[in-house]
């Protein structure tokens, strides 16, 4: 009995969050190692229409991408092809002789760029301690114009020389690039055969098919400059068709797909029988790859995003592909956890230690709003609550 409440409860934080108009719509779901142990779609999947949100719904996934992106290049890492250590210009020669960020006038634009002092390994760009950045994480890279016949891979000059911050970034765009030119095919070709079909990811795709339109979730922000307005329409929509899927983001998806992807992480590579990754590099992709260096919060430099705030400053790691949670907060995931989101306000989480993992989708920027970020702990509170439960 003591579950049934637990799953009430649950239920009810996520529909006051919907009647208090803090989110939309929202789906969550909450799977251990065998199956889903509990799952729940409330409020609308378009609030220009009021189409009401099912379980099912897809969503614009955006840097959930990455960590399908990461486990693709662990295959062939494990596979030889790849070495971890190696630096990454062996794969894509553009990424020869980087320039580094040396100075740059926020007033005039001016900049000066001196060469890396050591070429990027592919251990860089798996954990975004590469030197990469994102126009909303670098104000830098938000306001700098390459000069006449300057290009530069992948966004921009680097801001530190790599291995030696974290920085979050177009690094795992990088890792999407290797994983082609290793595998030889596009990206939605590989992860449809090497990773969604073996796992039976039937809805999760860059380009969703004309029949699963209806299923798509309108994408939507808070109105205003300044993003901090009531929740609107965004215009134009995204198509369904993404021309250049990217390693960064993209991706399309449902939250029972994602919770197979996060079932196979908790079994170590292994779903229903079907092995697509050793446990062995499951469990390191798991570890702490940035030594010494931590991941600090974020502050955002544009609209689309709040700042970081669900980060713990300066105390998690990351491993190759995800976040590592450091700290035991009360009543919520494990240290050791793994986690990541999406733009779009879709978060997930795998705890390792008690066996389980969660995912919530919503569907509107800014990135990391207060009150996305709110429903997310209460989903989170919950799901925790409702395993003790079970206990």
């Amino acid at each position: 009995m003591a579950q049934d409440s637990a799953k009430q409860a649950i239920d009810a934080s996520m529909r006051s969050a919907i009647e208090r108009k803090d989110v939309p719509g929202v789906v969550v779901l909450l799977t251990d190692r065998k199956s889903v142990l509990y799952q729940g779609a409330f409020g609308v999947a378009d609030v220009a229409t009021g189409r009401p949100l099912a379980a099912d719904a897809l969503f614009r996934i955006a840097s959930m991408t990455k960590p399908v992106t990461s486990l693709a290049l662990m295959q062939l890492i494990e596979q030889g092809r790849v070495g971890l250590d190696e630096p990454a210009q062996k794969y894509l020669p553009e990424l020869a002789d980087l320039k580094v960020f040396e100075s740059f006038d926020p007033a005039t634009g001016a900049y000066k760029v001196r060469p890396a002092s050591k070429p990027a390994t592919v251990r860089h760009f798996l954990t975004h301690t590469s030197g990469l950045a994102y126009p909303f994480t670098s104000t830098i890279w938000r306001d700098y114009k390459p000069r006449a016949g300057e290009t530069y891979p992948f966004g921009g000059p680097l801001l530190f020389d790599p291995g030696e911050r974290w920085h979050y970034s177009t690094s795992t765009d990088v890792v999407g690039r290797m994983v082609e030119v290793v595998s030889g095919q596009k990206l939605e070709d590989y992860f449809r055969q090497h990773i969604f079909a073996p796992l039976k990811m039937d809805d999760t795709s860059y380009n969703v098919p004309e029949a699963k339109a209806p299923r798509l979730v309108a994408q939507q922000q808070r109105g205003g400059e300044r993003m901090d307005g009531a929740i609107e329409l965004q215009n134009p929509q995204l198509g369904l068709t993404i021309p250049s899927p990217i390693g960064g983001g993209g991706l399309a998806s449902t939250a029972a797909d994602y919770g197979r992807f996060m079932r196979m992480l908790l079994n170590g590579g292994e779903l229903d029988g079907v092995r697509i990754i050793k446990a062995e590099t499951v469990a390191m992709m798991g570890q702490n790859h940035i030594g010494a260096v931590t991941v600090p919060a974020l502050k955002s430099a544009l609209p689309r995003s709040a700042d970081f705030t669900f980060i713990a400053d300066g105390r998690d790691k990351f491993g190759l592909g995800f976040l590592i949670t450091t700290d035991q907060v009360a009543g919520k995931r494990s240290p050791g956890s793994l986690s990541w989101g999406g733009i779009n306000n879709t978060f997930f989480w795998v705890d390792p230690a008690r066996g389980v993992a969660g995912v919530i989708m919503m569907q509107y920027l800014p990135f990391a709003d207060a009150k996305a970020l709110a429903t997310l702990d209460a989903f989170e509170r919950g799901a925790y609550q409702f395993i003790a439960a079970q206990q």
